[in-house]
């Protein structure tokens, strides 16, 4: 586990004390279902839920000897019922269960309760994406392809952009957690040669959890697969915008910049760096929780009604890719809300070239004007290649040029190289990202 990164709560959630909780929380709903069809004693059930107790240190103890945990957890629980005075009643713990219908229910649990802080994680990231996109809905910027200078935007738009991508998110990993919250009890090889399947309803019903409807000694593990996956999405998003963020902070570009706080050092050597270095780290874990989705996939194939080889494997990458989730979304979040931006920066950026970003608007107004489209593209690209190259005003040397004039008067060239032109849908766009927000 990567105890680092490892938040409060999440940690809470992937601890040894509280998985052995969910196990025992799984252990007693099976008593008192069971109870409630006369299979085994009330009283049973009742000194089982008010009695039975572990001790991980003890559990460990077992285990080392046994090794065995599931053996090791009930031993602990039955040696804590005697302790209690109530020893007899431990014999229907476990009554009818296989390992797997304790941990693989237990575990839906767990999963559930990681998912539920992931989805705040996840929305509070969407709606500091929002704030700012608002913030700059206006704020003109080049738009880059190929990191080539491209045709202008707004800051706002590429806020607007991992906004709805944080939604789509949000969607994916509500769908892939609810997928998860199932549980199974039906034994060995999933016959439910012991117990019947209402009582693995009733069993689910107080766990909170539905059924499966069928399942091996396990619940499938494509579910598995489909919440990392969910969560190695996410995170990209996250490793997205803090590569963004890494490029617009280069010397050369410096359009924004994550925050630096004062008395922060950015090198040993450079007193006067300031290095990304959180969004370095967003982009570094990413790729851990991405890499974890291989392990989540092989995981899925497992030989006949049940092999040991996901065991091992789930014991790291479910909560490791939660923990990191989790973490990603609030270093995200973080980045996001103190961004430094740069609007006067984005400008000067944006006039560099001499109006260049402008080519593609002055084409269409030449063909539009009776320029054969072919002619307008070498007229325009020959004026836009000089410009490239010898550092020339590109707008100057287009309103100079007598073919150009011929058929463009000078409100019509003015209106080629239009900001207002260009970005006039900007508050459209806006309008569907954001319904009743823009006026």
């Amino acid at each position: 586990m990567i105890a680092r990164y490892t938040r409060p709560e999440m940690g809470r959630i992937w601890s040894e004390q509280n998985k052995f909780q969910q196990w025992l929380e799984v252990e007693l709903a099976a008593s008192e279902a069971l109870a409630e069809l006369g299979t085994v004693p009330a009283e049973a059930a009742r000194l089982l839920r008010a009695h039975a107790g572990f001790d991980v240190a003890r559990i460990d103890e077992i285990e080392a000897e046994v090794r065995h945990d599931v053996i090791a957890f009930t031993t602990a629980v039955a040696e804590s019922m005697k302790l209690a005075g109530h020893g007899e009643a431990s014999r229907w713990l476990h009554y009818g269960l296989t390992s797997n219908d304790v941990v693989d229910t237990a575990q839906a649990l767990l999963l559930t309760q990681a998912a539920a802080i992931l989805k705040t994680g996840l929305e509070a990231l969407q709606a500091v994406l929002k704030r700012r996109a608002l913030e700059f809905r206006r704020t003109v910027q080049v738009g880059r392809t190929h990191g080539v200078h491209a045709e202008p935007i707004t800051f706002g738009l590429k806020l607007a952009i991992w906004h709805e991508e944080a939604g789509r998110n949000l969607k994916r990993l509500t769908a892939a957690a609810e997928d998860l919250r199932v549980g199974k009890t039906s034994g060995a090889v999933g016959t439910f040669a012991h117990i019947g399947p209402e009582v693995e309803e009733r069993i689910c019903a107080r766990l909170g959890l539905a059924p499966a409807s069928v399942a091996s000694q396990v619940i499938q593990r494509d579910r598995h697969a489909a919440f990392v996956s969910a969560l190695a999405l996410a995170t990209a998003l996250c490793e997205k915008i803090a590569l963004e963020v890494r490029h617009l902070q280069r010397t050369e570009v410096r359009e924004a910049e994550e925050y630096f706080a004062r008395g922060q050092k950015g090198s040993s050597a450079m007193p006067h760096k300031r290095n990304p270095v959180t969004c370095e780290q967003i982009c570094g874990l990413a790729r851990v929780v991405r890499a974890n989705v291989q392990a989540a996939f092989e995981d899925v194939g497992l030989w006949h009604e049940r092999d040991i080889s996901h065991s091992s494997v789930e014991r790291v990458i479910l909560p490791d890719s939660c923990i990191l989730a989790d973490y990603l979304f609030d270093k995200t979040t973080k980045l996001v809300d103190k961004l430094l931006v740069y609007p006067e920066r984005m400008k000067r950026n944006l006039d560099l070239t001499r109006g260049l970003v402008f080519s593609g608007q002055l084409l269409l107004d030449l063909a539009a004007a009776g320029m054969l489209r072919e002619q307008a593209y070498k007229t325009v690209q020959s004026h836009a290649m000089h410009a490239w190259e010898s550092e020339g005003d590109f707008r100057a040397a287009v309103e100079a040029d007598p073919e150009i004039r011929a058929i463009l008067t000078p409100e019509k060239l003015a209106d080629s190289f239009s900001l207002d032109r260009q970005l006039r849908n900007v508050d459209k766009i806006f309008a569907r990202v954001f319904p009743g927000e823009v006026g």
